[in-house]
This record gives structure tokens, C-alpha cells and sequence, in this order.
């Protein structure tokens, strides 16, 4: 079909850009000339290949994926894909149910692990890995260290979970350095709050169990460990700031809270950042702590931190990082860049309001932009709200605007093909082609994302609509792209075939591509006032540089449009262009011909584009 039928995204752009930015993104990678893309895998889940998927089912039962099938052909497939960087999700020893007695690891109560397999927030040990993921668990920190270098060798660069906020309610470190201490090893534990303790008391009381709503540990199989209690004594506050000796059910009750010197009113117990750092470099905030007394737990996530690196980790997701004051990131990561300049940063923050106080002051590379851009493109592919809204945000976000990853899938949230979200992935194409181009920023793609997997299985603990991340599971859509280790989709539909190739092609335009490091500006307000027809279901932006120009047109409407796309004099003053007509040649998803007309100073392009779909055109000078 004619590109103006298939497509409703447009692009124009010339060739060949060899602008520089100023704001270089952390980790990139040794010729990407374009933007950095992650691939979000859940470690455990990605090289399962056993489709039983019972609920609450154990390892022998519903299988488990190891370190080893990432193959370098698992790892050509994700890097093929348009990706530059692997989050490996669940890497760090969390606390499982699974006995692994037999190589000394001590036994986790089911009364607080959430799930079969254990969450991976809740970390156990934070100078090992996760002993499921080794094909032998004695052996399974050698077994990550080959997947680094596995990794490094196929083109990609690979971060994973730190979680500064708490850990595991029972948390022992087998594998420390010997110059190390165990959290909680030097506490005085007759007091709830002192500067050097790790961890928050109450003295007086002893942890109690969540009362169970509707809910049973292993969904009430038998367990040596599950009686309903846990020994902790003094009771700790548990990880999301609870003070009650007996958390909520709803509350992180399988995590203790780390103490950063925050005093129990809120006051804070170490030297402060003045403002002024917010303009000032890594070399300075280093400074600024190098002969400053920080608290123990400072310290101990520093040395978790350049322990990691050291070993070939190229950076982490910083979990939960806004519940963790912003002069310890300045610490961390300034100590970070310090000695490991390129190491990829990323924070998980939903406050906008802490945004700027994080990127300035914290010195983190980036962070989520969840609350405002993944909401509102979330309420837009759901069929509500108005996608004018996303030119106000972008507005907003000027001044930080590479700072601010995007996703429309990570494991916090609804998959896009599941009932509760869309479901149907082809509604979030559009909204997917503006979340990659409208920025600078880094792109997030959650494995199966790109095969529409919508996460319908019940693992255990929690719902459907995410796929598990505390239970043994298959992810069939996964699975069949998988191919039994082959990973060329030979059990794929061919709708599941297309939307990979939809996203293939749109990922690899992002990491080649040197003028989505260019300039932005909107053209959404111009054609909301002064386009016939020209609804608030479409959005329209452009991306520029010297060489190179760009325009983006999206429609999230199930109706087609047909009409104008109208180029601002303001935009065609910048771009230098003349009145006449200017041939564009389509550069994604097809190959054909439209032509742009710029009349008494203003652009006009006349075009026909259908549901959720995307045009991509090249405007040659």
C-alpha cells in the first residue's frame, strides 16, 4: 500500500549529521551515534522454556531461566533488535524458598518472602547472585561473570538492580569481602535510631507476622519455615517506613528500611549539599565528601557499588531512589563517576517535584519519567484525555528532558496487550514511535513488549496483567519467539513477527540516528488552532539540527485522518527553507514518495494516515 495509507508518523530529515551535544548520555556505546536503548529482561523468566505455569508452582514444576541462555544468540537477537544496554532484573541474592542448604546458604521463611521464587527487591546478599540462575549454585557468581563477558562480546553493555532502600528481613552476606561488615552486624540495637546503625529499631517489641487477608504463604503448601512466625528481636521498621511491629499485609513487611542518618522526625543527621552544587560537577560533589563523616550505610552501598563495576557491571537501576536523601547520591555517585566516568546511572523517582534535586544534586544520568509522560501516554492509548497534553509536558521538561527515560512497559506495570491496559499492542504503536523520538533521552523496552505479551498468567503471589516477578513462570509470547534457543520466531504469529519487526526497525532508527540528539520544538499548538480537522488525537513535533530535519506525526485515534500537517514560519525560518515544493522519501516502515510545499513562508503537507499506525519520511535539500 501507498506510505500516506500505511503510516501516521512523519518524519523529515536530510542527511548525514555530525552535530556533537553537549549533554553526552552516560554509557554509550563505542560508534552509536544515536540515543541509548535498554532491554529490560527479567533474568529468571527469559531463558524459561517450560510453558506449565502453575500457579504457585516450584522449579521442577513450572522450570526456571539460567545465566546460560543468554547465548550469543539470545544476545545477537536483543542486540539486532536496536538495543545498547541489558537491565539483567533479579540479578543480586534475594531471599528464595528453593533449598540451597547444600552450598551453605541459610533457609528463607515463606511468612516473609512474597512469592515461590522470591522478589528481587528484597535482597539477601549483596556480594552474590541469585542462586536459581546458575546451573550450579556454588558456582553461580562465575557462571554471572561469564554472562558479563558473554554480554560485552555481542556489542551490549549490561546494569542491574541496586536497592538502597532495604533489604531482605533476613539479610547475611556468604560472600563479602573480608574487610566487610554484614548490615546490622554493629548495631546498637537497644536504640531506635543511632547515626551508624543500618537499620531502624523498636526495642521494646518483637516482629509480628502481617495479619493474612485472603492470602497464605506458597498458596498454603507445606513448608518446614511457614508457621505464621518470624523470629526478630528488637523488630525492625520494615522497608516502606513502617514503625509497626506488625507491617500491614499491604505494606514491604519481607524488608527492613536502611538507615542513611535520617532521624526518626524527619531531620537529617550528616552535612547537607548547598544549592549551589546543583551547577557544579562530579570532581566538586567528590570533594565535598572526600574529609566529610558520613553514615555507615553510605559507605556500605559505595563499596556494594564499586564492588559491582569493578567486577564489568556498566552501571545500575537504582530502586526506589526518592526514599533515599539526595546527598548520599551525590556521594554515590560522584564516587562512582569518579573512578567509573561512563557508568549508566538510571533512578527510579516519581516525584516531579524531586526530579531536579535528584539529576543536579543526586548527579544521577536518569530517571523515570513515569508520573507525568507514561501516565498521560498511558490515559491517551486508552482512549481518553488529549495528546496536546504531551506537547505541555515536553514543554516542561525542557531543562532535563535527556535526563528523562521513557517506557511504555517495565515490571512495575500493566502489559500494554493486557485487558487492563489496551488490549491490543497495535494501539500503543503510536505512542511507542513518539516515546522514542521525541527526546533525547533513553528508551526502555521490557522483553515481550515487542511480541505483545500480555502478561495473563497467575503465577502466585499478586495478578495478572504484569508478568510475575515473584513466582516460577513461562512468558508465552516469549517463549515462542525463543524457539527453543534458536531465537528467530519460529513458533511467532505472524502478527507477533510484524510487531517485533515494527519495533526492530523503529529501535534501530533510534540508535543510528544523530539528529535525535538535535533540537525539539512543537508544532501541536499550530495545527490545534489553525488546521481544519486537525483533532487532539493526533501530535505533532519536530527534530532538528544543522543537517538534518524531522517532523513527527502521530495518530492515537482508532479513525483515520485525512487532511493537512501544517510547518510553522517560525520552524521553516530556522530550517532555512524557500518557498517550493521538496521531494520526501519514506526512511521507516516503507519506501515511498510525498512531496512538501512551503508557501509564503509557511509548509503544508497533505496527509492520510490511518489508526495507530506510522508514516516515516526523508526531506532531501
Amino acid at each position: 500500500m501507498k506510505a500516506t495509507i500505511l503510516f501516521t508518523t512523519l518524519i523529515l530529515l536530510t542527511a548525514g549529521c555530525k552535530q556533537k551535544p553537549s549533554d553526552q548520555p552516560s554509557g554509550s556505546i563505542a560508534g552509536n551515534e544515536g540515543k541509548i536503548v535498554i532491554y529490560q529482561v527479567f533474568t529468571r523468566l527469559f531463558g524459561n522454556t517450560n510453558s506449565t505455569n502453575k500457579p504457585w508452582g516450584t522449579i521442577e514444576e513450572n522450570g526456571v531461566g539460567k545465566f546460560n541462555d543468554f547465548t550469543d544468540t539470545s544476545l545477537q537477537s536483543i542486540r539486532n533488535l536496536g538495543v545498547t544496554h541489558i537491565w539483567y532484573t533479579g540479578v543480586p541474592h534475594h531471599a528464595v524458598i528453593r533449598d540451597y542448604s547444600t552450598v551453605g546458604i541459610s533457609a528463607d521463611d515463606p511468612d516473609v518472602v512474597k512469592g515461590r521464587a522470591g522478589s528481587p527487591y528484597a535482597v539477601k546478599d549483596y556480594y552474590n547472585v541469585n542462586p536459581d540462575l546458575a546451573v550450579d549454585p556454588a558456582k553461580r557468581l562465575d557462571e554471572f561473570k561469564a554472562l558479563i563477558e558473554r554480554t560485552h562480546k555481542n556489542g551490549l553493555k549490561l546494569i542491574i538492580d541496586i536497592v538502597p532502600n532495604h533489604v531482605a528481613r533476613h539479610y547475611v552476606s556468604l560472600s563479602k569481602p573480608d574487610s566487610v561488615r554484614d548490615f546490622g552486624a554493629d548495631d546498637d540495637i537497644s536504640k531506635e535510631y543511632h547515626r551508624e546503625n543500618n537499620f531502624y529499631y523498636l526495642p521494646n517489641d518483637s516482629f509480628r507476622v502481617p495479619v493474612a487477608v485472603g492470602y497464605k504463604p506458597l498458596g498454603g503448601a507445606s513448608h518446614p519455615l511457614s508457621d505464621g512466625k518470624f523470629h526478630e528481636q528488637p523488630a525492625k521498621w520494615t522497608g516502606n517506613g513502617s514503625r509497626l511491629a506488625q507491617p500491614k499485609q499491604d505494606d514491604w513487611y519481607e524488608t527492613v528500611k536502611i538507615n542513611y542518618g535520617i532521624r526518626p522526625d524527619g531531620s537529617k543527621d550528616f552535612d547537607t549539599l548547598p544549592a549551589t552544587y546543583a551547577n557544579l560537577g562530579i570532581d566538586d560533589h567528590h570533594q565535598f565528601w572526600k574529609n566529610k563523616s558520613v553514615p555507615s550505610s553510605w559507605k556500605k552501598f559505595r563499596d556494594i557499588a564499586l564492588y559491582w563495576l569493578n567486577m564489568g557491571v556498566d552501571g545500575f537501576r537504582f530502586d526506589m531512589a526518592e526514599m533515599v536523601p539526595v546527598e548520599f547520591w551525590s556521594y554515590l555517585n560522584s564516587s562512582i563517576k569518579t573512578s567509573y566516568p561512563e557508568a549508566l546511572l538510571l533512578a527510579e523517582v516519581y516525584n516531579p517535584g524531586l526530579y531536579r534535586p535528584y539529576i543536579q544534586l543526586g548527579k544521577m544520568d536518569y530517571l523515570y519519567d513515569k508520573v507525568e509522560f507514561y501516565d498521560t501516554l498511558k490515559h491517551i492509548i486508552q482512549g481518553h484525555g488529549s495528546a496536546d497534553n504531551l506537547a505541555a509536558i515536553q514543554k516542561g521538561m525542557a531543562d532535563i528532558e535527556h535526563h528523562m527515560l521513557h517506557f511504555l512497559e517495565n515490571h512495575d506495570e500493566q502489559r500494554i496487550a493486557s485487558p487492563a491496559f489496551a488490549g491490543n499492542p497495535e494501539k500503543a504503536k503510536p505512542a511507542m514511535v513518539v516515546s522514542a523520538l521525541i527526546s533525547t533521552s533513553p528508551t526502555l523496552v521490557y522483553f515481550g513488549q515487542e511480541l505483545g505479551e500480555p502478561g495473563a498468567e497467575t503465577g502466585g503471589f499478586g495478578q495478572p496483567t504484569r508478568t510475575s516477578i515473584f513466582d516460577y513462570v513461562g512468558v508465552p509470547h516469549h517463549q515462542r519467539w525463543m524457539n527453543k534457543g534458536k531465537f528467530d520466531g519460529g513458533q511467532s504469529s505472524k502478527q507477533e513477527k510484524k510487531l517485533r519487526s515494527f519495533y526492530q526497525e523503529l529501535l534501530q532508527f533510534t540508535i543510528s540516528q544523530p539528529v535525535l540528539k538535535g533540537n525539539y520544538a512543537a508544532i501541536q499548538y499550530h495545527n490545534r488552532q489553525h488546521t481544519s480537522g486537525y483533532h487532539d488525537k493526533l501530535f505533532a513535533f519536530s527534530r532538528w539540527d544543522m543537517d538534518t530535519k524531522l517532523i513527527v506525526l502521530s495518530n492515537f485515534s482508532n479513525q483515520p485522518y485525512q487532511g493537512k500537517l501544517v510547518i510553522p514560519a517560525d520552524l521553516v525560518q530556522k530550517w532555512a527553507l524557500k518557498d517550493g515544493t521538496y521531494s520526501m522519501n519514506q526512511v521507516l516502515f516503507g519506501k515511498n514518495q510525498m512531496s512538501h510545499t512551503v508557501s509564503k513562508g509557511e509548509g503544508s503537507i497533505n496527509v492520510q494516515v490511518p489508526a495507530y499506525e506510522s508514516l516515516v519520511l526523508k526531506l532531501e535539500k
